[in-house]
């Protein structure tokens, strides 16, 4: 699950919201062991998944960098090279 959670520091344009989200979802999904709370359990999830943004907004905001901004399509294409080296022509079929 956390493979799913992608770099978001440093990009022009920032972050959204969604993006910081659905990071904050899967970090909470893989700490519980569940992707999907039950009835029981979802307001504390759902608080978790909230915390979770807070911090990681607060930390975007936070960080500083001499480094000039990454590009997305670059990373994009960078990803998509790694993950055809590793599994070959089914992640290069699959884009």
């Amino acid at each position: 699950m956390c493979r799913n959670i992608r770099v978001l520091h440093n990009f022009e344009p920032p972050a959204t919201d969604d993006e910081v989200e659905a990071a904050a979802i899967q970090y909470v999904r893989k700490v519980s062991g569940t992707t999907r709370p039950s009835q029981a359990n979802e307001e504390a999830f759902d608080e978790a998944v909230r915390a979770v943004m807070a911090a990681t907004q607060h930390l975007l905001g936070s960080l500083v960098t001499k480094a000039p901004p990454r590009d997305r399509e670059v990373e994009a294409a960078k990803a998509k090279a790694r993950a055809a080296e590793r599994y070959g022509n089914r992640a290069a079929a699959s884009g």
